[in-house]
């Protein structure tokens, strides 16, 4: 990927899945990372693996929702390597108790928000002054597929992550003209490992029978668009939401 050699970029929930891949994409295109993740061991491995290989990592314990985690690992990268050009803020989770409108409670809800969106928040408060700094860079956000399912068991998440898109639009906008760039990428059903341990081979199958595709996602197709938008070969691109899923929802 053009444009990566010698970035500096942020992975957070690296440690595990989709960051993971991420993490060692980056560093195979020549970009420095520095991994974070709430399980500071994980994202150690996965750092002292790409450094066995001969990339540049290091690892983290990162609590997205902490605006003082954010501001740590935002520092460490400006330490250890130099500056920051991109933030790939991948945080997800807090779906236990996540049903419907009428049977979701409040807590629930409120976890849901400080996972999925809160923390995609903070880490643009953390990381905007820096790329500002560069005179531009590219803030990466997870999202999900869930924010435009439509799905009845679930309300929490979907709401939550759709949050995310409006932040992106809003640094896009606001941010664009400095050079900052911000884009959502919507993974469809992706075989992590936190995926392969809680659903069952049924809801696998079924999945893979709804998507018009020979296979269901593996971390390293996410991976992929998070090196090209980081890249200056997406250095055009802003504002944008991508359904990066096998065709399981086609949308403009």
């Amino acid at each position: 990927m053009r444009g990566l050699r010698n970035k500096i970029g942020i992975v957070a929930g690296g440690g595990r899945g989709i960051g993971a891949a991420t993490a060692r994409r980056l560093a195979e295109e020549g970009a420095a990372v520095v991994i974070g993740d709430i399980m500071a061991d994980w994202a150690e491995e996965v750092a002292a693996a790409i450094r066995e290989s001969g990339g540049r990592a290091i690892g983290v314990r990162l609590d997205g929702t902490s605006a003082e985690s954010q501001a740590a690992i935002v520092a460490t990268a400006s330490r250890e390597f130099g500056g920051l050009d991109f933030y790939h803020t991948n945080l997800a989770g807090g779906t236990d108790g996540d049903v419907d409108a009428l049977n979701c409670a409040v807590d629930v809800l409120e976890t849901s928000f400080a996972i999925n969106a809160k923390s995609h928040f903070l880490a643009t408060q953390a990381a905007l002054p820096l790329l500002l700094a560069r005179g531009g860079g590219a803030m990466i956000y997870t999202s999900s597929g869930a924010a435009s399912g439509g799905a009845p068991w679930q309300v929490a998440y979907p709401m939550a992550k759709n949050a995310i898109h409006a932040l992106a639009r809003h640094v896009a906008s606001r941010w664009g003209k400095d050079g900052v760039r911000a884009n959502v990428i919507c993974p469809g059903l992706v075989l992590t490992e936190a995926v392969k341990q809680h659903l069952t081979a049924e809801y696998v199958e079924r999945g893979l029978k709804a998507v018009p595709h020979r296979r269901l996602g593996q971390p390293e197709d996410i991976a992929a668009m998070v090196a090209f938008l980081a890249s200056d070969d997406g250095i055009w691109i802003n504002g944008q939401v991508y359904h990066v899923n096998g065709g399981a929802q086609m949308r403009d």
